[in-house]
């Protein structure tokens, strides 16, 4: 086993990735993280690099999109969710299966579109805000200036 692949503690992956352990048991409690899977009953949990990648990719979600608990874990099951569906289309489908599986993915897709999109819609609210304050500061300073 290299060094890459070696299994991972707790406070190992927590360190890597800049979160606290409390973070990945909370993770691992909404279903986000599989539960340390090679463990045994007494042992430590263990993690790969697989699962330090998937804590990576939610910690960055969640930090750029400013999600919720709760609309992460949304996110996480749709991509779950088009994962199936990507095995089940490299599978051997018929037409009709591959038709359902295009139909289902788009839902999902959509559902993860309308979510940046809200996202993106009150990113863009408050640079409006930021603007109005910075020509308003501006203005002020341009006054002060003058008198």
């Amino acid at each position: 086993m290299s060094v890459v692949d070696r299994p991972l503690r707790i406070g190992e992956v927590a360190e890597q990735v800049g979160v606290t352990p409390r973070t990945i048991r909370y993770y691992e409690e909404l279903g986000l993280l599989d539960r340390g899977g090679e463990r045994s009953k007494g042992e430590h949990r263990h993690y790969r690099e697989a699962d330090v990648a998937r804590l990576r990719e939610l910690i960055r979600l969640r930090d750029l999109l400013g999600l919720t608990l709760e609309e992460l874990v949304a996110l996480a099951e749709a991509e779950e969710a088009r994962a199936v569906l990507r095995d089940k289309w490299h599978g051997d489908p018929t037409d009709e299966e591959r038709v359902s599986i295009v139909e289902h993915a788009l839902e999902l897709a959509q559902q993860q579109l309308e979510l940046v999109n809200a996202r993106r819609a009150k990113l863009d609210e408050f640079a409006g805000e930021l603007e109005a304050k910075v020509a308003r500061l501006k203005r002020r300073r341009r006054d002060l200036h003058r008198n």
